[in-house]
Parts: structure tokens; C-alpha cells; sequence
């Protein structure tokens, strides 16, 4: 059966159990991992297995995997990816909503918007969201990104009673796009390797892209505000008014947001120039396709010698610096001035919270795992390979069809960057390799939606819903994609930089 075909199933069955079904969310992503795990055929999962495993493997070795993975039953296929994606975004989602509700409940939300409101003004509480979104989503995964402001949106909206959902999708223009623009996020910090671009230049020129995709994001987002007039659910009843003298200082208040930014920056920073010490001293003596071993065999050696690296890159670890953040959020509302607090209590609330949303974005990991094993990736592949225009545009359009057909900004910039590594040339592209990259990564962008587990974290978290995240999050990221690839072939066109 044809992979494109199984998609369009796969997407009718999620978008209809909700839409139309009034399914819960995790029980119609499921249904619909279900519906696209029977229609995949047998060979189709071993090829993907085998070409996963390649990678790392070698072919007799490959071939075993292979079989393996055909030979597994359904529900093992199913939980496996619901598994994988728990892995990676179980803690963040608990810890971060521990840390969005004892901000909250501490007043120390409350103490950033009064100050935010103070330096930038009432009027313009969104453009600060703007920023603080696009800043954060570069050493930060946006899901983080996106939980730790939350909170600052609802105390934004519960002093001034309006423009709730710009608020959001402020948070959402400016750390979407950093996310897949500028390293040192794993997405651009890839396609940059495949790609041979210079990491300075990929973080200039995502840097740039970035701030007019989501310059166009940010109107999108009040175009929308002007047309739906949406609230958050469940936090109506909030105190609004506390006096100043009762809330936490600034510094404090900022801590539990700036201190895993800061942590996971460092570690990040600390090994990539660590590694590019290490590859200037041995590029000399080694041949290209040892290299990269080499490299990391060289780190590894010397973050056992050195305990201030080991370190660095210890409390750099996503899982343990939001776990730290956390650790001082609750220290935070221990010692809040507001003795009516129960800690237990908010403790239990945010994570209740954060097991549906756990579940229902795991859930959408399951769908895009076993849609992945459909072989829609070569699929896209051999119709790229029959496409003739620009290079550029290709890239995009190619990376827009991966990122619709399984969810990851990060699977699409990575499988895309494998299709266009050999296109990677000055002499072909007639411009630097930097905006094929740039391209790749915009692409990234269009179309969020139900297989995305960014997508539930907004809608959930925020409580806007799926309904309304379909009409506003969904063609936002259209907007700002299609932005940056006009941006991206402009400066093509002007400045090709070669």
C-alpha cells in the first residue's frame, strides 16, 4: 500500500475522532497509530528498520534487525513509540509544570509581569513575549520554552483581562522559529554538520531569518486576537491583585526560568568548542570519514580527565537542569509570604496536569513512529527526486511534507538534510550552502497540527484547545515557514555569499 495513502488514512482518523468523533485526544491518536500500524505492510517496516539501523550497524547486522522488527507484534510497535517519546519529554513536561505552577502560586509569575509591564509597557506585553520566546528557543527545546512562560502569559492576561491568545502565540512566534533556525538546538545544529556550514554562519543567518518569520508570526497572532476572543480554562478563579510587599524578589522569581536556560547553555557552548579544538588539532592526520569517531572519542577522553567539564556537562542535561529549576521553584514557594500556600497540594495539581499532557503528546510520538515506518520518507524522496525547480525550494517543500507526515521539526530537518547533503554545493546551489540550510529548517515549520507533540503541549497547556490551536497555531506556522523561504530566496538572489 502506498505510504502517501496510509497518511492520508492516518490523518483522517486522528482529525475525525476529534473533530467529529469527540474522541479524547490520546484515545484518537491512538486509534489512529492503530489504523496505520495494520495498513503498513511487513516489508515496508523492515526496510525502515534496516535503513535505520545501517546507520549504526554493519549489513549482516543490519539484515537481523531487519527481521526483527518485522517479526514484532503491533502493540509492541504502538507502545514502543509511545515509549520513546515519554523518555523525552516525560520529565520536562512534569518539571516544568511544577515549576509554572509554584510560579504562580508563589506570585512570583506576577512579580515578572509587574516589572516586564513596568520596562516595556502595558501595550506592548506581547512583543516581550515575543522576545523572551525567540531568546529562549535557542539553547532551549521549545516544549520547555513554552511551559516555562505559561505562567507569565496567564498573569499577563489575568492583570489586564484581554489578549490571552496573543499572548500565547507571541510565546509561540518567537520560540517556534529559534527552535528550528539556530543552533545550538539539535535540528539546525545538524543540518549545519551535513551541510558544512560554519556554525557562526548558521546562527547569523537563522538569527536573521528568524527575526522576520517571526516578526510575521507576531501579526498573524493579532490579526487572530482581533477574531477570536479566547481565555485560558481552570485559572478564572486566581487572585489578581496582591499587593507588591507580598510577592518574591525579581531575581528570585527569575531564577527557576534563567537557570536551566543558563545550565544547558553552558554544557552546550562547553562541548561544542571542545570539540572543534579537538577537530582543528587532528584534522591535519586524520582522514574525513574518521573524523567525526575520532572526535568524539578525543571528548570523551578528556571528560574523563577533566571533572570541570564533566561537570559543565552533567548539570547542562536537560532532564537534570529543569529538575534543579524545579528544586528552586518549590524553595520559592516554601518561603512565599503567602502562608495560605500548600505546597503538597500544588504539587499533586501540576502534575495531574502534566500526566495528560504526558500522555496525549506520547501519544502523538506513537502515531509519528509508526507513520515513519510506512517508508513515507522514501516515498517523499523518489517524488523529490522527479521535482525539477529550485534547490532551495525543494528543500522546503520536501521538509514541509516530512514534518506534515510525522510531527518532528527536529525527524524533519534531519531526514531532509539527508536528502539534500550531496545538493550541498556553492557551484550548484549558485549561492552558500547556509541557505539551503535555512531553507530545510523554515520547511521544518508548516504544518503543525495533531501528530505534533508540540502542538498538544500549546493546546493543552494554554488551554485553547485542539479546535482552536487548528485555527490559529496550525496556519501561524504556515505563515512564518513560507515567510522565511521568500526571506531565504531574496538573500539568495542579493547577497549568495559566494
Amino acid at each position: 500500500m502506498d505510504p502517501l495513502l496510509i497518511l492520508v488514512v492516518g490523518m483522517a482518523v486522528v482529525i475525525g475522532g476529534v473533530l467529529v468523533l469527540r474522541l479524547h485526544a490520546f484515545l484518537a491518536l491512538m486509534l489512529g497509530a492503530v489504523v496505520v500500524a495494520s495498513l503498513t505492510p511487513t516489508e515496508a517496516i523492515q526496510r525502515h528498520a534496516y535503513l535505520q539501523a545501517k546507520r549504526t550497524q554493519s549489513e549482516e547486522q543490519a539484515k537481523k534487525t531487519a527481521v526483527a522488527a518485522g517479526e514484532r507484534k503491533l502493540g509492541d510497535r504502538l507502545a514502543d513509540g509511545l515509549g520513546r517519546t515519554a523518555a523525552g519529554i516525560g520529565i520536562l513536561i512534569a518539571m516544568a509544570s511544577i515549576i509554572g505552577r509554584c510560579l504562580l502560586e508563589s506570585g512570583a509569575a506576577d512579580r515578572i509581569v509587574r516589572s516586564m509591564m513596568r520596562a516595556v509597557g502595558e501595550g506592548r506585553a506581547a512583543v516581550a513575549f515575543l522576545m523572551g520566546g525567540f531568546v529562549l528557543g535557542i539553547p532551549v527545546f521549545f516544549d520547555t520554552v513554552f511551559l516555562l512562560m505559561m505562567p507569565l502569559a496567564r498573569a499577563a492576561f489575568r492583570r489586564s483581562g484581554k489578549n490571552y491568545l496573543l499572548f500565547v502565540l507571541a510565546i509561540v512566534a518567537g520560540g517556534t522559529m529559534t527552535h528550528s533556525l539556530v543552533p545550538p538546538t539539535p535540528g539546525p545544529l545538524f543540518v549545519a554538520e551535513v551541510m558544512n556550514v560554519e556554525l557562526g554562519v548558521m546562527i547569523l543567518g537563522g538569527l536573521i531569518v528568524g527575526i522576520f518569520t517571526s516578526t510575521a508570526g507576531y501579526f498573524f497572532a493579532r490579526w487572530a486576537n482581533r477574531r477570536l476572543n479566547l481565555q485560558p480554562d481552570g485559572f478564572e478563579d486566581e487572585a489578581v491583585d496582591k499587593p507588591d510587599h507580598v510577592l518574591p524578589p525579581l531575581w528570585f522569581s527569575l531564577l527557576p526560568i534563567l537557570l536551566p536556560v543558563v545550565l544547558i547553555s553552558a554544557a552546550s557552548i562547553a562541548e561544542q568548542t571542545t570539540k572543534a579544538r579537538i577537530l582543528s588539532e587532528i584534522e591535519a592526520t586524520t582522514p574525513p570519514e574518521a573524523r567525526k569517531g575520532a572526535v568524539n572519542a578525543a571528548f570523551s577522553a578528556e571528560v574523563s580527565e577533566s571533572p570541570a567539564l564533566r561537570w559543565v556537562l552533567l548539570l547542562g542535561d536537560k532532564n537534570l537542569a529543569i529538575s534543579l529549576a524545579a528544586a528552586v521553584a518549590l524553595l520559592l514557594l516554601v518561603r512565599s509570604r503567602d502562608r495560605s500556600t500548600n505546597v503538597p497540594r500544588t504539587v499533586q495539581d501540576a502534575l495531574s496536569e502534566a500526566g495528560v499532557i504526558i500522555l496525549i503528546t506520547s501519544a502523538g510520538g506513537a502515531f509519528g513512529s509508526v507513520l515513519q515506518q510506512t517508508g513515507i520518507g522514501e516515498r517523499i524522496q523518489q517524488l523529490a527526486a522527479a521535482w525539477d525547480m529550485n534547490i532551495l525550494i525543494l528543500g522546503f517543500l520536501v521538509s514541509v511534507l516530512v514534518r506534515t507526515a510525522q510531527g518532528s521539526a527536529t525527524v524533519a530537518m534531519i531526514t531532509s538534510a539527508g536528502i539534500f547533503a550531496g545538493a550541498a554545493d556553492p557551484a550548484q546551489l549558485a549561492c552558500h550552502p547556509v541557505y539551503l540550510a535555512l531553507a530545510i529548517g523554515c520547511g521544518s515549520k508548516p504544518f503543525a497540527w495533531m501528530n505534533d507533540s508540540g502542538f498538544w503541549v500549546i493546546c493543552k497547556t494554554s488551554g485553547i484547545g485542539e479546535r482552536n490551536g487548528l485555527r490559529t497555531v496550525t496556519p501561524m506556522s504556515a505563515v512564518m515557514g513560507f515567510t522565511g523561504i521568500a526571506v531565504i530566496l531574496v538573500g539568495a538572489k542579493l547577497f549568495p555569499l559566494i
